[in-house]
């Protein structure tokens, strides 16, 4: 039987950033120098395949240091983790290894250094990412007021308009995020924003290949996890730029297949969190059910890497 036709356009770039291969890439250095256990506060990064992926290599994860064993060996997340974290390691006399992706440990930085400027700092993210919460505890309890939406511009309570500064999540919708900065600035003029771009190159990257191709799309499908924000952030720059139909999927096995009946042309892409052989598992189960031609739509080319930490490289 002829199987049905199906065009992929593939976004580039897509997958992996090079926070989150550097983070992956910390874990698996630390089990061959050190040797299993190896324990890791919270999801290294957003995905389970890479977190099942290193569990089966030695890697044990949990949700506060209190479950790691005085002689335990901890790494914390690529989201970055409150001051109070590495204070606690300390004071039980734990080796932990930081892996903060650089360009959120930036933000940190941003917002440590407004602070000791004297500015009250609002911070444009989702509450309860972990992004947030790491990056709110860098500072005192009040420091940083976050918001979520343009309706929490309108009820910001600031002592002085005139000693405001702010930061954002790394992976946030750029356009969502330009239009709270619009209605801050236009609330408070005098308002600093960063020194440069918070939202990290690679959700942009991400972002902009999904509004290249998403306008030929009948389905646009991007895979990765549901707790990974800038995966969520893609389904919905994919629905703002004109596909009628978007979807988030972990990967080909959680595909509601029926949802391409009758689409000739479907986009693929891949969250920041997301390896690339579950792109090549989602292409290859397209294959199963039709005849597929695929074109790669590419709007950059990423050549960003970032060092491990010096304790794993001595």
């Amino acid at each position: 039987m002829t199987q049905p036709p199906l065009t992929i356009l593939l976004a580039s770039p897509r997958g992996f950033c090079a926070g989150v291969d550097r983070a992956i890439q910390i874990v698996e250095t630390a089990l061959e120098r050190y040797g299993p256990p190896i324990y890791v506060r919270h999801e290294i990064v957003h995905n389970r395949h890479v977190v099942e992926d290193l569990e089966r290599k030695g890697a044990v994860f949990v949700d506060e240091l209190d479950q790691v064993p005085d002689s335990g060996k901890v790494i914390f997340s690529a989201h970055g983790v409150p001051k109070t974290v590495p204070a606690e390691a300390e004071r039980r006399q734990l080796f932990y290894i930081d892996a903060t992706c650089p360009l959120v440990s930036k933000v940190h930085n941003e917002a440590l250094y407004q602070y000791k400027a004297g500015r009250q700092i609002v911070m444009i993210g989702h509450d309860g990412h972990p992004e947030v919460v790491g990056t709110m505890g860098q500072l005192p309890a009040g420091a940083i007021l976050l918001v979520e939406n343009e309706g929490d511009v309108a009820t910001l309570d600031i002592a002085d308009p005139g000693k405001l500064a702010l930061v954002t999540q790394t992976t946030l919708s750029v356009d969502d995020t330009a239009s709270i900065v619009a209605a801050l600035t236009q609330r408070f003029p005098e308002i600093i924003s960063p020194r440069s771009e918070d939202i990290c190159y690679a959700t942009t990257n991400r972002q902009d290949a999904v509004k290249a191709i998403a306008k030929r799309c009948d389905v646009m499908v991007v895979i990765g996890a549901p707790n990974s924000s800038n995966s969520n952030r893609l389904v919905e720059v994919a629905l703002r730029a004109g596909c009628a139909n978007a979807y988030l999927v972990e990967r080909a096995g959680s595909m509601n297949w029926d949802r391409l009946e009758g689409h000739m042309t479907i986009g693929i892409t891949a969250g920041a969190s997301a390896p690339e052989e579950l792109v090549e598992e989602f292409i290859s189960a397209c294959r199963e059910r039709f005849e597929v031609k695929i074109e790669e739509i590419s709007v950059r080319q990423e050549d960003v890497s970032f060092n491990l930490p010096r304790i794993l490289v001595a």
